[in-house]
């Protein structure tokens, strides 16, 4: 499943994604609070879209917020997620072949939404690699995981 979440300043992007989403057929839910409702903090549905994401190896998440940093820097605070920021196709499509992220961070206030989708589109449809050294990498993490 594909999880979705954005603060008041990625809400506008991420209802764009959730078009495409639609158009496309790909299963999601959005676990935003609203456009500008109390509760929308990026940490409170970073969180809830990290437990989402956690609870089963094939889920994925984008999260939004004003410059994808702060929902990237939140999530990545949950042992397990592996998330990036998605600034460029290479971007999204690297994180996943060489660190198998989990999670896509997108700047709201940044991103136009042709250019979002197809970074969305990007980190969908590509799969990691399986390479040793990116085994091996990843297994570093995750020691440093506390």
């Amino acid at each position: 499943m594909l999880y979705l979440g954005a603060d008041h300043a990625g809400f506008e992007l991420k209802e764009a994604i959730k078009e495409f989403l639609k158009l496309q057929e790909i299963p999601f839910e959005d676990l935003s609070a609203g456009p500008m409702v109390p509760g929308d903090d990026y940490p409170v549905v970073t969180e809830k879209l990290s437990r989402k994401v956690l609870a089963d190896p094939a889920n994925r998440g984008v999260l939004l917020c004003a410059n994808g940093v702060g929902v990237c820097m939140a999530a990545n605070k949950h042992p397990g997620i592996r998330a990036g920021i998605g600034y460029n196709l290479l971007a999204a499509e690297t994180m996943r072949t060489d660190d198998n992220a989990n999670v896509l961070c997108l700047a709201g206030s940044v991103l136009q939404p042709d250019f979002a989708r197809a970074i969305v589109r990007k980190f969908l449809d590509t799969e990691f690699s399986n390479d040793e050294r990116h085994i091996r990498r990843l297994e570093m993490v995750a020691k440093l995981e506390v």
